[in-house]
C-alpha cells in the first residue's frame, strides 16, 4: 500500500510541476504592479479556454498531493 501511495505521489507531483509551468503568468512581476498590471490581477476577467482548465486541474492535482501525502505519513507508520 505504502509502495503504491508513494508513487501516486510522484506522478501527481509531475503532473503538478507540468501544469503549473504550462500556465501563463497573469502579470509582468513587481514592474507589473507599478505600472498597471496589478488591474488585470484584481479585475473581473475570467479565465477563458485553456487557461481555465489549467487552473482546475492545478486545483485539483494540489488537494491530491496533500491528501496523498498525509496518506504516505499515516501508512508509513
Amino acid at each position: 500500500m505504502h509502495t503504491f501511495l508513494v508513487t501516486l505521489l510522484v506522478i501527481v507531483c509531475i503532473g503538478l510541476v507540468v501544469v503549473v509551468l504550462l500556465q501563463s503568468g497573469k502579470s509582468a512581476g513587481l514592474s507589473g504592479a507599478i505600472s498597471g498590471g496589478a488591474e488585470q490581477l484584481f479585475g473581473k476577467q475570467k479565465a477563458r479556454g485553456i487557461d481555465a482548465v489549467l487552473h482546475r486541474m492545478t486545483i485539483v492535482l494540489s488537494i491530491l498531493f496533500f491528501v496523498l501525502t498525509i496518506a504516505v505519513s499515516y501508512f508509513q507508520l
